[in-house]
């Protein structure tokens, strides 16, 4: 069963004064290029607010987004029925601001026109029904499901936000629910830390028929036992990733997710917030590893917004992804900004 949600999430989100990021102020660059942002989130929570005028302020601020996908995060789940189905709630509030996205009245960017929830794929089988009914809530919009596994022991780290226990992916529950996932031509969103790519590496070769994206670059960890030894941990998780991208034509990965505090770069504490340039010269090593393990066919840069607002502006993050593509072709470039986006998410 769906097990209590984290209080870890809402203590977490936190929002950013707009007066530190105006501290850097770039021009947009190929302000053209078209963009599908793959991985965002929208919330109400105590400490912080992201919802469609947030958002909307976010995507055009120079850069051509075109559409995004919203990514669970555990809001506006249902205060009462049964405990499984509750997250379906979270999918009703975003497909309720993708129809007002969709209306037009807000500008042409359509956010939230692919949506992806929270399912307990520990049901198993029985998970089907709560499938169905995301399905029946999305709106036509409803793409797949996100079931997180990050977990460290230590206390240092923040852990799944969904309580997910190690090593899941191996409980013949969840494999059961995983198929139910497959054969409802859904996808499956991973999330977890670099020492666990191994795990995934293993879903990935066992269910060659799930459609699967790893989130965040596999989730390099730079706190706790970890802070300080990136250079150290990097061909760990190097080859984790390669391990991940071997496995399966089924897998995609999302170029993105550098800026949360568990990465230990530690731009959320500075007085002045990054250029675009120093994000892409910190952030290289890990975006090109994973463009030459998967290809540019199987990479989207992601925003992972709010939560990445910490370490620095919308248009900072995307001039960033712009910098790290510098040298792709024009096809290559479509693909990592738009086109694999819009063939995985079906929009």
């Amino acid at each position: 069963m769906t097990e209590a949600v984290s209080t870890k999430v809402s203590a977490r989100a936190r929002t950013v004064p707009q007066e530190w990021l105006d501290q850097n102020r770039e021009e947009a660059l190929e302000p053209d290029l078209p963009i599908i942002d793959p991985h965002h989130h929208l919330w109400d929570f105590p400490k912080s607010r992201y919802q469609l005028d947030e958002m909307l302020a976010d995507a055009g601020d120079g850069h051509n987004v075109r559409k995004t996908v919203f990514i669970e995060c555990t809001s506006q789940w249902r205060a009462d029925g049964p405990e499984e189905m509750r997250p379906v709630g979270e999918t009703e509030y975003a497909n309720g601001i993708a129809a007002m996205s969709a209306s037009g009245d807000y500008g042409d960017c359509r956010v939230a026109a692919g949506i992806v929830g929270y399912a307990d794929l520990r049901l198993g089988g029985a998970v089907e029904d709560v499938l169905q009914a995301h399905i029946n809530a999305g709106g036509g919009r409803f793409r797949g499901t996100r079931h997180s596994i990050s977990f460290d022991p230590s206390p240092a780290i923040h852990n799944s936000h969904v309580g997910a226990p190690p090593d899941m992916y191996h409980d013949p529950a969840f494999q059961d629910g995983f198929r139910a996932l497959g054969r409802m031509g859904l996808s499956f969103e991973a999330w977890l830390y670099h020492p666990q790519l191994d795990e995934l590496a293993f879903l990935v070769e066992a269910f060659p028929d799930n459609a699967i994206v790893l989130n965040h670059v596999g989730g390099p960890l730079g706190v706790g036992p970890y802070e300080g030894r990136q250079k150290e941990l990097f061909p760990a998780w190097k080859a984790g990733v390669e391990k991940v991208a071997a496995s399966g034509d089924n897998v995609c990965v999302k170029l993105g997710g550098l800026g949360m505090p568990v990465n230990g770069f530690g731009f959320q504490d500075r007085a002045v917030p990054p250029s675009s340039q120093e994000l892409a010269d910190t952030w290289r090593p890990y975006v090109e590893t994973c463009i030459e393990a998967f290809g540019p066919n199987r990479c989207m840069f992601e925003s992972n917004f709010p939560v990445d607002k910490v370490s620095g502006s919308y248009r900072t993050y995307w001039n960033a992804f712009k910098r790290l593509a510098s040298g792709a072709s024009d096809a290559e470039k479509a693909a990592m900004f738009h086109d694999v986006a819009a063939r995985f998410y079906k929009i």
